[in-house]
């Protein structure tokens, strides 16, 4: 039977499929070395997910990625599932929990730069969809970065498809640190797993 040795929790479907495109970009197979990235469906969820994976009940090695917004949630689960006490950013990036300067978008946005970024909308054709949020009275005049936000997050599925076209367009020297630090850190600990659990644990 498959098994996972070790679980990154991430808020959304974008965060794991931005995760498991940098994992391919870095030559790595997740699959085989035993890691699920595991959307929660928002932070609210992060207690009930560490409940369930964490020391208090199947042991698997954890890491995690969240939101800079939602930093405060994840924080107090960590906390409350026993794995620390006020626990600061460093304690949190430790024990392999990683949060994004703003959020995920921003990241990859600020990495890639506008016109990277524009480059890849133009390529799904989407540009005149978003000059068409340009134009709109409520983002006129706003960094293009915010315009950029706020297309991304418009939109059926449009933020889970930019999240790996992004992650594909970006030179692997920028990656933003906690993508990158969150991957590190199940690569070193993956196989050092306290406990197993099985596929078919991670499907609520």
């Amino acid at each position: 039977m498959d098994v996972s040795r070790a679980i990154v929790l991430v808020e959304g479907i974008s965060d794991q499929r931005a995760l498991e495109a940098l994992a391919e970009r870095r030559g790595r197979n997740l699959d085989a070395e035993g890691i699920s990235v595991v959307p929660i469906g928002g932070a609210q969820a992060i207690g009930r997910f560490l409940n369930r994976f964490g020391p208090q009940g199947l042991d698997v090695r954890l890491a995690g990625l969240c939101d800079a917004a939602e930093e405060r949630d994840f924080r107090r689960g960590l906390e409350r599932a026993g794995l620390g006490s006020d626990l600061p950013r460093p304690e949190m990036e430790r024990l392999g929990f990683y949060v994004c300067v703003a959020d995920l978008e921003e990241e990859l946005i600020r990495a890639l730069g506008v016109a990277s970024v524009e480059q890849v909308v133009d390529a799904q054709g989407a540009l005149g969809a978003f000059r068409s949020l340009q134009r709109q009275s409520a983002w006129q005049g706003r960094p293009t970065e915010e315009q950029l936000r706020r297309f991304m997050g418009s939109g059926g599925g449009r933020k889970i498809r930019y999240a790996r076209l992004l992650v594909e367009a970006l030179d692997l020297d920028r990656v933003p640190r906690p993508l990158d630090a969150v991957l590190a850190h199940v690569s070193a600990s993956a196989t050092l797993g306290a406990g197993l659990c099985p596929d078919d644990e991670l499907v609520d």
